[in-house]
């Protein structure tokens, strides 16, 4: 008789983030492996620079399997050029 084995593999997901504060009007971007986690931690948790924009929205969300691309598309975010993509094309759409 032959044996079969099943192997369960499990793809990490790294995901770069953009919140929204109507208090502060102003976006955080952010990178993390657990977006439910992170966008709850921006809200509720007790310490960091979010802690003044609540309630924080989470207005857009990006999934990729390679970590050095989901930091590259972070960092991308993160500069005037980035800035201005979101002001463009995303802000818009809230």
């Amino acid at each position: 008789m032959k044996a079969t084995h099943k192997v369960a593999f499990s793809v990490m997901h790294y995901y770069v983030y953009i919140l929204w504060s109507a208090s502060l009007s102003k976006t955080y971007t952010g990178f993390t492996t657990d977006l439910s986690a992170r966008a709850l931690a921006h809200n509720v948790g007790v310490k960091g620079w979010t802690i003044r924009g609540r309630p924080w929205m989470l207005i857009h969300r990006e999934a990729f399997t390679n970590k050095i691309e989901a930091l590259k598309r972070e960092k991308y975010f993160k500069t005037g050029a980035g800035r201005d993509y979101i002001k463009q094309c995303i802000l818009p759409k809230i």
